[in-house]
């Protein structure tokens, strides 16, 4: 399943972070729907120590790349980034629709309904490569 947040444009996306783990729900390969995945895939955005800590009190691997700055880098895991490079450029491939990029709808509703209706052309295209 895929989940998405609408957030203010000025706000960093950390700060949304938490509540969007708590919209959505996966569905495993037997068939049951659980809350949260077993790994997150995520950018730069959404590196923080707090997070991580959430994630991990939660039983969730994560692959986010850590910023220069940081001390622990962790290992690196190249099957889980090369998943990470599918969702970003699905998520490039978001863009490419002009009224998203743009944002072209002022409206929340319209351009939440213009997001799922641009996610749903573009999952028929990448469902088979996830």
């Amino acid at each position: 399943m895929i989940t998405f947040l609408l957030t203010p444009g000025q706000a960093s996306d950390i700060n949304f972070a938490e509540e969007l783990m708590e919209t959505g729900a996966v569905r495993r390969q037997n068939g049951h729907l659980h809350l949260y995945p077993k790994r997150l895939v995520a950018d730069k955005g959404y590196t923080d120590s707090v997070f991580r800590k959430y994630l991990h009190q939660r039983n969730i691997r994560c692959t986010i790349p850590h910023r220069i700055n940081e001390r622990h880098k962790g290992t690196f895991n190249r099957p889980a980034y090369r998943k990470r490079n599918i969702v970003e450029r699905l998520i490039n491939r978001l863009k490419q629709f002009r009224r998203i990029a743009t944002r072209y709808e002022k409206r929340a509703a319209n351009f939440s309904a213009m997001i799922t209706i641009a996610s749903i052309f573009l999952f028929s295209d990448f469902a088979y490569r996830l």
